[in-house]
């Protein structure tokens, strides 16, 4: 989910350039309820007898059978809802292949991108998968704004890499092609996402230079934030190429957006595991791989037009 300290939150870094066009695929077929959906797998090849990494797994988990998994399912193509109320998108593809290694399933609940890493805290989910970029104040537990620890941090299995783009109502770009050019403007955003931290690092570059600030709009949703600029009430959106990419083709039959200016701070997304959980974690770093290696990685991204963004080695805290 690109700024100053996390993917969607975290420090200047940002994502990389996934590229393309996005395309709507076909999608994991996960059945919801209420909050929670679960990918049912494909039987015998999810069973554990049959998975080839099942005995990496803490033990809690095997006798469950089930990862939870927090995640902000309105992030499309990441991970979203389609029209039958199905959870689908890239990490859930990545999380169901997963799952055939592992012996378990991948069982997705929404939640508030801001709550995820206390979720994990908490023990509400196993994981967090939701486009989060992995970078160091997140792994330390650091709020970005203060500098200040406020947490004990999370460790990352790292799936993919993105950056972060600028996109306006299509034809009234208003001359904006870097960042530089968002003093003066108002930004619509996500809250605490690494396009929010970019977004208040370059107020503060305008109001150091004299110039007018960029006025900042988060909002807990991506959606909700591409509202408020369609009805006029801000001048630019901010999020993750594959996300404003997918926005662009797709909203309003491609004739509401377009991206203004390059990608810039690429980064990784890192599935977040809590402190001292080794064991998942180390799961499913080897899931990772091995997806990577037996080709079921590839495939999926290639569904979702993201290749450009595909990495060939699941790193543990390879964010910066």
């Amino acid at each position: 989910m690109t700024a100053s300290t996390t993917r969607r939150t975290t420090a200047a870094r940002s994502r990389l350039a996934a590229a393309g066009a996005i395309a709507v695929a076909g999608a994991l077929l996960l059945t919801g309820c209420g909050d929670q959906t679960k990918d049912k797998g494909s039987g015998e090849s999810q069973s554990e007898s049959k998975a080839p990494l099942a005995d990496k797994l803490p033990q809690a988990i095997r006798d469950k059978g089930v990862v939870k998994v927090g995640s902000d399912i309105a992030y499309a193509p990441v991970e979203f809802k389609d029209g039958s109320g199905k959870v689908v998108g890239i990490d859930p593809d990545l999380a169901a292949a997963m799952g055939k290694q592992l012996g378990v399933t991948f069982e997705f609940q929404n939640a508030t991108f801001d709550t995820l890493v206390g979720g994990l805290a908490s023990n509400r989910y196993d994981i967090a998968m939701s486009a989060m970029t992995d970078t160091k104040d997140r792994q330390e537990g650091v709020d970005a704004d203060t500098g200040k620890k406020v947490g004990a941090g999370v460790d990352f299995v790292d799936y993919f890499t993105a950056g972060v783009s600028l996109y306006t109502n299509k034809g009234d770009n208003q001359g904006i092609k870097t960042w530089d050019d968002l003093c003066g403007r108002t930004m619509a955003v996500q809250r605490n996402t690494f396009s929010h931290d970019l977004a208040k690092d370059q107020a503060k570059k305008c109001t150091d230079a004299g110039e007018k600030t960029l006025k900042i709009e988060p909002f807990d949703t991506n959606p909700e934030a591409e509202t408020r600029m369609r009805s006029k009430g801000a001048d630019v959106v901010s999020a993750d190429f594959p996300i404003a990419a997918y926005s662009v083709k797709n909203s309003g039959g491609g004739e509401y957006f377009e991206i203004v200016g390059d990608q810039v701070e690429a980064g990784p997304y890192g599935i977040a595991v809590a402190k001292g959980n080794t064991e998942l974690r180390d799961a499913l770093q080897a899931a990772v791989q091995a997806i990577i290696d037996n080709g079921e990685y590839q495939k999926i991204v290639d569904k979702w037009g993201v290749a450009d963004g595909a990495i060939t080695e699941a790193k543990i805290n390879g964010g910066s």
